[in-house]
């Protein structure tokens, strides 16, 4: 059976997919699955087994230049490479219009969300069946029941499995801190990180910081500023990146796309959350917990904090989340204690 699964973006919610993949390769033997996903997001559509052909689909940045895409050819090379061969089925697994634009492009019958079910209501109409899966569980787990709605096999007795086997990394143990984020209410306080790096060294463990852009790298400094137990990497792409996480002894990461990777790789995790709810997008793996914010205003769902406005890091509710919190879950996690969302 040949399957394209159509999941644009972004990086928590590529990586939501995969327990899905793991079932429907497992039900269908043979089966052949193509991802149309962001190009941004590609290398990490690949790092699942089941996927044989990712299709990259630029979408922002034609969107950026519609113009310039259709002269440049690069819309054509789309529906091309879409259009390519014909699919037993076509999962859209967004349920937003441009993900059932994608969709309609390609050669079989489109299944989805319905109206009742899907984030924008009109991308239902364009697909030939409609699953009713209800927002009321964690996103990961809704994908698994679409795929299984669409597939014809049934979730019972199948655990959740993100299927990624991450190889063994040779050396000392070390943590990764996923400090960097969109936006600012989102992020912790340093002082909580220089505080948290402190226990790491204090237990013999290395801290690696990656940053992306300049208000991230001065973050990183920051942290990293007398602590010869930090170590800053240089610029990484998600290639490379994917593996620095996935062979962490621990990770403690804000509401980020990598996160969730490092949760899917089995990694300790632990997610600190304040503006945003993580009910239904929050990480889903084995082994990993969330710290939430504890005051009423939270989750407010709001990239500026209504109660201290000027604050550019960490805002009071997760400011109010202590480094020795996060070191006590983070232990228990590396311990084996789990978090079961499934």
């Amino acid at each position: 059976m040949k399957v394209l699964l159509v999941k644009l973006s972004s990086l928590g919610d590529v990586v939501h997919t995969f327990p899905a993949l793991t079932d429907a390769r497992t039900a269908i033997p043979g089966l052949e699955l193509d991802w149309a996903v962001e190009e941004a997001f590609a290398p990490v559509a690949r790092l699942h087994p089941a996927v044989r052909n990712v299709i990259t689909v630029p979408l922002r940045r034609l969107l950026r230049n519609p113009l310039a895409a259709f002269r440049g050819g690069e819309v054509a090379r789309i529906r091309a490479a879409l259009a390519a061969e014909p699919y037993d089925l076509v999962i859209d697994a967004q349920g937003l219009m441009k993900s059932a634009a994608v969709a309609a492009l390609a050669r079989g019958p489109r299944h989805g969300f319905d109206r009742a079910s899907a984030r924008e209501t009109a991308a239902a109409l364009t697909y030939s069946r409609r699953h009713h899966v209800p927002e009321v569980e964690h996103m990961a787990v809704r994908i698994r029941k679409l795929f299984a709605a669409a597939l014809g096999y049934g979730l019972e007795g199948r655990p959740a499995d993100a299927g990624l086997r991450p190889a063994p990394v040779d050396g000392a143990p070390y943590l990764v801190f996923l400090h960097g984020t969109t936006w600012p209410t989102k992020t912790w306080s340093l002082a909580g990180w220089r505080a948290l790096a402190d226990l790491a060294g204090a237990a013999g463990l290395e801290v690696v910081l990656f940053a992306h852009g300049p208000q991230e790298r001065a973050r990183a400094d920051a942290i990293a500023e007398g602590l010869p137990q930090v170590r800053l990497l240089p610029p990484q792409t998600l290639e490379t990146l994917a593996p620095v996480i996935a062979g962490a002894a621990g990770v403690v990461s804000v509401d980020t796309g990598l996160g969730h990777l490092a949760a899917a790789c089995g990694v300790p995790t632990v997610g600190l959350y304040g503006p945003t709810d993580p009910r239904l997008t929050g990480l889903y793996g084995p082994r990993a917990l969330e710290l939430k914010a504890r005051r009423p205003c939270a989750p407010c769902e709001k990239a500026v904090c209504r109660i201290a406005p000027e604050t550019r890091e960490g805002p009071p509710c997760l400011a109010d989340i202590a480094a020795v919190e996060v070191w006590n879950a983070l232990t228990r996690l590396r311990a084996g204690a789990a978090m079961d969302k499934a």
